[in-house]
């Protein structure tokens, strides 16, 4: 399984292309990968980029969910297949994401690839260093969604 961890700056070449990190190449290399499937991020203004063998599992889960009778399901079918496409790396690890995609998210200079488990994310740098989270904000998110019930009673 891949697993993408950590983030890294970047700057696109003259022709647009991106050096995939060192070590996202050690992982799609170790899974026998050499492309990815690139898309717009459904919640954020970033770009996902999918291992093949990932976006196979989507596109099941999108098979088995929704059907091709209900109009609502065609609509978003068809909306995420649209903002979508195949990039394959270079000899050199490098890949081209097509000019529409980085136009969606606003990229017009460095970008970050940020290692995100199974997916990495493409970001303007300049969008990426604007979302970041305080300390504060990221702990009281992980208290809201990992924190739950520890178990313990409490004893009147």
């Amino acid at each position: 399984m891949i697993t993408f961890i950590g983030d890294f700056v970047c700057k696109p070449d003259a022709k647009g292309r991106v050096v995939l990190p060192s070590l996202f190449k050690k992982e799609m290399s170790g899974a026998g990968q050499s492309s990815f499937v690139v898309r717009k991020d459904l919640f954020e203004h970033c770009l996902v980029l999918i291992p093949q063998d990932e976006w196979q599992k989507e596109v099941q889960l999108l098979e088995n969910k929704l059907s091709s009778f209900r109009q609502k399901d065609k609509r978003l079918k068809r909306a995420l297949y649209r903002s979508t496409a195949e990039v394959n790396l270079d000899g050199n690890g490098r890949f081209l994401v097509p000019k529409r995609l980085m136009e969606m998210v606003d990229v017009n200079g460095e970008v970050v690839l940020l290692g995100v488990g199974s997916t990495v994310e493409l970001w303007s740098k300049q969008r990426f260093e604007e979302d970041d989270l305080s300390g504060e904000e990221l702990g009281e998110l992980a208290e809201e969604l990992l924190g739950g019930d520890s178990g313990a009673e409490e004893i009147d």
